[in-house]
């Protein structure tokens, strides 16, 4: 059994919510939406950034088959550059929970912030996906579909090397973007070069 908490509130329908992707400088941030059964629990579960990426792999289908109902919805990198990659999290987390089928009447947000959605109050949990069950959850449904998006996209540019990176910025990452400059993936209101890095490319 998980040591996670299986819900804030008992008696309320409550979601879960967790985004991936916004400390990548390419690619769009995934967020999902997780109303899971009140008795549900699983040994492995937890934050998606404790777990083996076979693990989230084997969560996946699992979380999908027993939640009352999930959603995940991604923020692509030009709007991202638009509304800055805070409000694009939280619109990402937003759209998430409107795709729901099971409207909730409570969400739990992993972090420490977000904006009111209609009228379902919320709270922030800073960590919370290490937490609650269905924030961890959310955690494994958005790292895990991101994860497939970016596989998908290294087929396009694979000089970036998305498919071990996942688009985070590692020196192989910012190396290649140095090389070959940045593609349509890339978000531009980033800094895709880090100054103090630039001397380890000579």
């Amino acid at each position: 059994m998980s040591k996670l908490f299986p819900y804030l509130n008992k008696k309320l329908i409550e979601a879960g919510c967790d985004e991936a992707g916004r400390g990548c400088l390419s690619g769009p941030v995934v967020a999902a939406a997780v109303i899971l059964p009140k008795d549900f629990n699983h040994e492995f579960l937890n934050d998606s950034k404790q777990l083996s990426e076979k693990k989230r792999q084997f969560l996946r289908p699992i979380i999908e088959k027993h939640a009352l109902s999930f959603a995940v919805a991604m923020i692509h990198e030009d709007e991202i550059d638009e509304i800055n990659i805070l409000n694009a999290s939280i619109k990402a987390m937003q759209k998430a929970v409107s795709q729901l089928k099971l409207k909730p009447e409570f969400l739990l947000i992993d972090g420490n912030r977000f904006k009111q959605y209609e009228d379902i109050p919320h709270e922030c949990i800073i960590k919370g996906d290490g937490k609650f069950l269905n924030i961890a959850a959310a955690s494994i449904l958005a790292k895990t579909y991101r994860d497939d998006y970016m596989e998908k996209i290294h087929l396009e540019f694979p000089q970036y090397d998305w498919k071990k990176n996942k688009g985070y910025p590692t020196l192989a990452h910012r190396k290649a973007i140095k090389e070959t400059g940045a593609c349509i993936y890339h978000r531009k209101s980033f800094t895709l070069l880090a100054p103090e890095q630039l001397s380890l490319f000579d």
